[in-house]
């Protein structure tokens, strides 16, 4: 109606005019509108805004693909920087170390994105569905033909979308389930992932290859591993059990032999070949007599169907072999992937020797990578577990006995280990091998995910295959860890696995509790400090080693560009191996697109690679050197600042009284509880996604640059810093992330959020760094503003942050009536009101947590 579309201009021309004019009045005048609103009113004008953003996102993403789509249609590979082209990164790459060398390091190069369900995904699955549909209409536009839809009736379908989008309800009603989020992770596989690592495959092989490409074997091998911890962690999270271990596997799997069957009936479909001219080889004659007498009626029917055809009568065969494997029908299942993979390799050399090298190398090769790339069982599916837990279960069998009366978290632990051999008993090792150990603080609690599994077998001899992962989190544990690890390889346990997997070992790094332990500066050169060591620990342990990186999507905990912080790791360190986890919001921002996924996964593989070229590595090595001295400086400077403020007297509380913390708390917005128990008198377990996402909300992101104004201000030489932007990737990569990081924070709503607690030292504290570290950014980038060298993420940042604003207004009108309790009998409507405000901040800012 009129009245609410005049009080969303009136906030929306106020908060412009405040934005442009921070000096004015307009700030204070927005305030008192939303004041004014009834509460109906506020909550209406509050999802007015959310899906502008929504909307606006969508027009940006597509926005993005067009620009990719004519990038790609129209540039030569060459001409596109190293770092953001494959192709042209394999030709930097053999500039170095030769043409034989750069291939031998592309068919070795890994990538292992392992998605997480971290509650950082504000929206419901029905809104995201709904601003999908909107996007689809958005690109129809710009393929519109003569007889095709006319604009006038695409203008109808999206009106219709955008109105159901607005009278959605943008709140969930209760908490998803871990299978739940497993369904929704797996609906990203199958609208973008099943087909995007083969197109990548292809792309490059197409340029490798040249004019032979689509004539003779890919040189291409698939370098893409899709890892899983939904439904595998249950580190804090009491809902995922053995049992929903087990069903999120079979889920996946369920889909992935889903999208192998369609795969395989398409090729099929394709393969019309008469036997004349392109006649069977013996082999494939072979394997058709073995296919035959696994089903005579089926042979009968398929052979029916493709008469004289016997490369697509194959195919047709293991469309029902796939259906048989689906529904568990043991005398016509495939035991495992490489049994279907050896009957397609058999069907490709048989097209070859007869002379059909395009039809051997063109559909079926896409269903070979696709095999190759998810197996059956399509993401690796990975366990999680604190420390404490184990060493409370192993003491309670101690004192109890495996066959006497255990405590049930006891009896769980040990029915998670029996699941490990029920999955890759069905889907093979691969299919859940890694068991990570979260607060690794010592080697006797990677020792005891070894013993609690021999427990749970009965013996050595029982237990499946095992990957004790030790997890390093906080600053002590980085400091600790190649301890923790030379005394690891003395394991019988972790000898074995040597021997048998070429002597290759993982480490997972946690961005997250470090960050919140010593603030981000010093968390950052601690991470790089510890894989130093730890890249030296595995040479000389002759050890294959990869490097897992827990980051996630906010700035606070490790987010920001994947291709440039791969070329500022430490040399040795990447090797052509980078596994990193992909969480919440940002599965659906890199993976949701099919473009954009496909560029995403090509600038990450060409860093991979180019971070372990001799210049890379001698110019960080160089660099590091050089600049130690200075990091020791700005990490003592910006640890102690940091600790200043966290540890202060009642700063817990203070924290939860200025920000939505315990509001975000109660978000149904991911199956894993806030905290790990404790109540908000303590940080220590409070998890770093509520941390961050409660400063990122509040228009602060403390999370990702306090302590570092300080730490420059004490260096007090800009030349020197500048020097070091200039010349050292990991302090530039720091500076970059930072300056990003203060684009979406605002002074002047951050005061009002502070103002809510009775701490003005505190308050002070904040605004005081944020003004001081925006200061020295500036200096050191040589920059008027913030962003105004990144001229199109800076406008994106600049045009959102007036919406943006609106909504945190409305956020503060409902903690302020939350906080002084003068009317509790409207807190469940200000609660609702609240919580409508995080998902419209969320999607305005972009990365919550």
């Amino acid at each position: 109606g009129e009245e609410l579309l005049n009080d969303v201009e009136r906030l929306r021309e106020l908060s412009i005019r405040a934005h442009d004019e921070p000096e004015g009045d307009a700030l204070a005048l927005a305030e008192e509108l939303v004041a004014g609103f009834s509460l109906d009113r506020a909550e209406q004008v509050a999802r007015a805004f959310t899906c502008y953003f929504h909307l606006a996102n969508t027009a940006e993403e597509y926005h993005r693909v067009r620009v990719l789509r004519e990038r790609e249609a129209n540039a030569d590979p060459h001409a596109l920087t190293p770092d953001d082209s494959l192709p042209a990164a394999v030709v930097k790459l053999a500039e170095e170390v030769g043409d034989d060398e750069a291939r031998r390091r592309l068919r070795e190069v890994e990538f292992r994105p392992v998605l997480t369900a971290h509650p950082t995904e504000a929206r419901r699955r029905a809104v995201s569905r709904s601003i999908r549909r909107i996007a689809e209409l958005v690109a129809e536009r710009d393929v519109r033909s003569s007889g095709g839809v006319s604009l006038a009736e695409n203008d109808r379908r999206l009106l219709a979308e955008i109105d159901t989008l607005w009278r959605t309800a943008p709140l969930r009603q209760a908490k998803p389930s871990v299978l739940d989020e497993v369904r929704t992770v797996l609906g990203v596989f199958e609208s973008t992932l099943a087909d995007v690592l083969p197109a990548v495959y292809r792309r490059l092989d197409d340029w490798l290859l040249d004019g032979e490409a689509g004539t003779t074997q890919p040189v291409v091998r698939p370098f893409a591993r899709l890892g899983s911890w939904i439904g595998g962690d249950r580190d804090g999270n009491p809902n995922v059990t053995a049992e929903v271990t087990r069903s999120a596997a079979q889920l996946a799997s369920e889909q992935v032999l889903i999208e192998l069957e369609k795969s395989a009936r398409r090729t099929a479909a394709g393969l019309t070949l008469d036997g004349a001219g392109t006649p069977a080889s013996s082999e494939l004659n072979a394997l058709w007599q073995r296919q035959r007498s696994l089903s005579e009626p089926i042979a009968t029917r398929v052979s029916a169907e493709s008469p004289n055809e016997p490369h697509r009568r194959e195919l047709l065969f293991v469309v029902e072999r796939l259906a048989a494997t689906r529904s568990r029908n043991a005398d016509l299942a495939y035991v495992a992937s490489s049994e279907l993979e050896a009957d397609l390799l058999v069907v490709q050399r048989s097209l070859v020797d007869a002379g059909a090298t395009r039809q051997a190398y063109g559909d079926l090769q896409r269903l070979l990578w696709q095999v190759q790339s998810f197996g059956f069982h399509l993401a690796e599916l990975e366990l999680r577990q604190h420390s404490q837990v184990h060493a409370a279960a192993l003491a309670d069998i101690a004192a109890h006995g495996i066959d006497g009366e255990l405590e049930p978290r006891t009896v769980e632990v040990l029915d998670t280990f029996r699941t490990v051999g029920t999955i890759q008993k069905r889907f093979g090792p691969d299919a859940a091998r890694r068991y990570i150990v979260s607060f690794t603080q010592a080697p006797e609690h990677l020792a005891a995910v070894y013993e609690l599994a021999e427990l749970a077998y009965g013996g050595a001899e029982n237990v499946p295959v095992i990957d004790a992962v030790p997890l390093f989190e906080t600053f002590a544990d980085l400091e600790a860890s190649v301890d923790i690890l030379q005394a690891a390889l003395a394991f019988p346990q972790v000898q074995k696995r040597l021997a048998e997997n070429g002597r290759r070992v993982e480490v997972m790094l946690g961005y997250s509790d470090s960050s919140k332990d010593v603030g981000p500066l010093s968390a950052t050169l601690a991470l790089d400090e510890a894989q130093r060591r730890i890249t030296q620990w595995a040479r000389d342990n002759d050890i294959v080693l990869t490097l897992f990186h827990g980051r996630g999507g906010a700035l606070g905990r490790g987010g920001g560009p994947a291709n440039r912080a791969l070329l500022a790791q430490p040399p040795g360190s990447v090797d052509g191996r980078f596994k990193l986890t992909e969480q919440g919001e940002v599965i659906f921002a890199r993976y949701g697109d099919p473009n954009i996924a496909a560029r995403h996964i090509e600038q990450v593989v060409a860093a991979t690679l180019l971070a372990g070229a001799p210049s890379v590595e001698e110019h960080n090595a160089q660099a590091a050197e050089r600049f130690r001295p200075l990091a020791a400086r700005l990490d003592e400077a910006s640890r102690t600042h940091f600790h200043q403020l966290v540890r202060a007297d009642g700063f817990p509380q203070w924290f939860a009284e200025v920000t939505p913390l315990e509001e975000v708390g109660m978000l149904p917005i991911g199956s894993r509880p806030a905290r790990r128990g404790l109540s908000v008198s303590s940080l220590d377990d409070l998890r770093a996604i509520p941390w961050v996402f409660s400063w990122s909300q509040a228009r602060i992101n403390l999370a990702g640059w306090y302590g570092l104004g300080t730490a420059l201000e004490s260096i007090d030489d800009l030349a020197e810093l500048r020097s070091a932007y200039q010349d050292w990737p990991l302090f530039a990569t720091i500076i970059d992330n930072v300056e990003m990081s203060l684009a979406k924070t605002d002074e002047r709503i951050a005061a009002r959020y502070l103002a809510l607690g009775d701490r003005d030292d505190l308050a002070q504290l904040v605004l005081d760094e944020m003004a001081r570290t925006r200061r020295w950014v500036l200096a050191i980038t040589d920059s008027d503003a913030i962003l105004s060298r990144r001229r199109i993420l800076g406008r994106a940042v600049q045009l959102r942050s007036p919406y943006v604003d609106a909504l945190s207004l409305l956020q503060l009108r409902a903690l302020r009536g939350l906080r002084t309790g003068d009317a509790p009998e409207r807190d469940d409507d200000l609660r609702r009101l609240l919580l409508l405000t995080v998902n419209g901040v969320a999607a305005g800012v972009q990365n919550t947590g």
